[in-house]
């Protein structure tokens, strides 16, 4: 019988990087064939040896900052007695938007599983809402954030990932948040080691978020809820609220709300059939999709603030538009819609407006 010596390999790693961290050589007797001899056995040790346990509890103690959102009614805007519109105010959380929960999901399992510590660097492209609440989340924690960010990005936004100390790394305004999402990616490849790159797009704790927190509050405080509309952008929000309320209400009509073109204002927001799907997209979801315009969602800002006194972002004056579609094609139901932020980081497009 043949003796056989092993080299066992042990690595460590993230997000499919590894790298080894310690090699030995066992000698194993009775080898039955010489062609098994010179076998490699690798032995890979799991991410969870990396936690950060402090960062862990930090981020735990985070938890009540995000999420339960106070839900609004917006009364009259459906023109019909029998139907009823309501919006989550999202801005109304850390990091001031609705992004705050898929940002602090991410962050959780990234910290959770070892792929994220304080010596690591979060890399993300962004629009700029999802890189606030990555920033804010990490002023609060002690991690770092690195940003690929287009250059036609809001001035206000600019200034506030500028204040919470973001490495930005500005990308092509002609290439939006598909071509920074490339620039990421390039980065990754260059510094396997110093990135956990979050790719929101990707990421499926993106839609858990509103999986486990937007749709259960929605139904806790609306169980008679008839219709979910959503604008889609990364489409975290839409596929998690609506997968988890058609669960619990299923007969529940879910409808998506995209521009009307490839050129918009709508900042966040994808065209379907030129931009690129994010892979987090569940096509089955929706029971329609409306377009909404830019141009409808700046009337809806200006109406809105007449009546209510609010002033919203492009965006979330269009869920409302959208909303309010949906209600002119109905005679009852209990619409519901997200703000996803308010005017606070668009001053140039409001004084255009109003």
């Amino acid at each position: 019988m043949l003796s056989r010596h092993v080299v066992v390999v042990q690595l460590s790693g993230r997000k499919g990087n590894w790298w080894i961290t310690h090699i030995k050589r066992k000698r194993y007797k009775n080898c039955s064939s010489s062609t098994t001899c010179g076998a490699f056995l690798l032995t890979m040790s799991l991410p969870s040896s990396i936690v950060d346990h402090s960062l862990r509890d930090r981020i735990r103690r985070i938890a009540a900052q995000v999420g339960n959102t106070p839900l609004r009614e917006i009364k009259g805007i459906s023109g019909k007695k029998g139907v009823s519109v309501f919006a989550k105010e999202e801005w109304r959380q850390l990091g001031g938007s609705v992004k705050a929960r898929a940002a602090y999901a991410i962050i959780r399992s990234a910290i959770d599983h070892g792929l994220l510590t304080e010596e690591t660097v979060l890399l993300d492209a962004t629009s700029g809402n999802t890189g606030i609440a990555y920033a804010a989340i990490a002023r609060e924690i002690g991690i770092k954030v690195a940003l690929c960010l287009p250059e036609n990005a809001s001035k206000e936004r600019k200034e506030i990932l500028t204040k919470l100390g973001v490495d930005i790394i500005y990308t092509s305004k002609f290439d939006g948040t598909d071509g920074a999402q490339q620039v990421a990616r390039d980065l990754v490849a260059e510094h396997p080691r110093k990135y956990f790159y979050a790719d929101q797009y990707k990421n499926d704790n993106n839609w858990k978020a509103h999986y486990n927190t937007t749709a259960p509050e929605i139904f806790e405080a609306l169980p008679g809820i008839t219709h979910f509309v959503a604008g889609l952008g990364t489409t975290g929000t839409f596929v998690g609220t609506g997968r988890r309320l058609r669960e619990l209400a299923p007969s529940i009509k879910l409808i998506g709300l995209q521009p009307d073109s490839a050129l918009h204002g709508l900042e966040g927001w994808k065209h379907l059939e030129t931009a690129v799907v994010p892979k987090i997209y569940d096509e089955t979801i929706a029971d329609q999709i409306l377009e909404v315009t830019t141009e409808e969602a700046y009337d809806m800002i200006k109406f809105i603030n007449e009546k209510e006194g609010l002033l919203l972002s492009p965006s979330s004056a269009a869920n409302l538009a959208g909303a309010v579609k949906v209600a002119a094609s109905v005679d009852e139901g209990v619409i519901v819609t997200v703000l996803p932020d308010n005017a606070d980081k668009y001053s140039e497009v409001i004084k255009r407006i109003i």
